[in-house]
């Protein structure tokens, strides 16, 4: 089955997002990608046998534990790649969260499968983006939009992906609830007062 971790928008950002891709539904060259569908990518993980589906969701739901909520944003859109002719039109994300959350995602994988379950993602950078539009022929590139969009990421899913003629179809398999309990654990006994001998 093929696999990847993300985040998916609420309904105003997601909303915010879709009026923008009015700006290239235009050009036939574009290819939106379906209001449902958008999401922000933490970990590719693409083709995995179903027995490693335990370790992945146990390693969510641990991760969930120990992350906890975090701010976001999006303020613009850009392109990739940059220069050249663009195959993917994207928004920008920010929030410190979604890199943290990547990163450990991508060593807790590699822990759990190898690193050889890391290979179908690519050695990239991670640069938190939503995917609006895909360019499938030859079409102009729009201006830039301006956003002033944040909202609180409170969880991330395990999401299974299945390519069909018209398009990719995306299952939540299981949502994981950022709860950042081990901060939590932390400061409280960092709060506690040293017992007397």
């Amino acid at each position: 089955m093929r696999l990847f971790y993300a985040v998916f928008l609420p309904e105003d950002v997601r909303r915010a997002l879709v009026e923008a891709q009015e700006k290239v539904s235009r050009y036939k060259g574009w290819k939106e990608v379906a209001p449902h569908q958008l999401h922000l990518t933490l970990l590719f993980l693409g083709e995995r046998p179903e027995g490693d589906l335990e370790d992945l969701l146990a390693l969510g739901h641990r991760l969930g534990r120990l992350h906890a909520p975090f701010p976001a944003r999006i303020r613009g859109t850009g392109y990739f790649p940059n220069e050249g002719t663009p195959r993917v039109w994207f928004a920008k994300a920010e929030g410190e969260g979604f890199s943290l959350l990547a990163g450990a995602l991508r060593e807790g994988v590699s822990e759990l499968l190898g690193e050889e379950a890391l290979r179908a993602g690519g050695d990239k950078p991670f640069k938190p983006h939503i995917t609006l539009a895909r360019r499938k022929a030859p079409a102009p590139r729009v201006p830039p939009v301006v956003f002033g969009l944040e909202w609180p990421v409170t969880e991330f899913a395990l999401v299974r992906s299945e390519l069909r003629p018209k398009g990719p179809v995306y299952t939540i398999l299981e949502k994981f609830p950022l709860r950042g309990e081990h901060g939590r654990e932390q400061e409280e006994s960092a709060g506690e007062r040293p017992k007397d001998h």
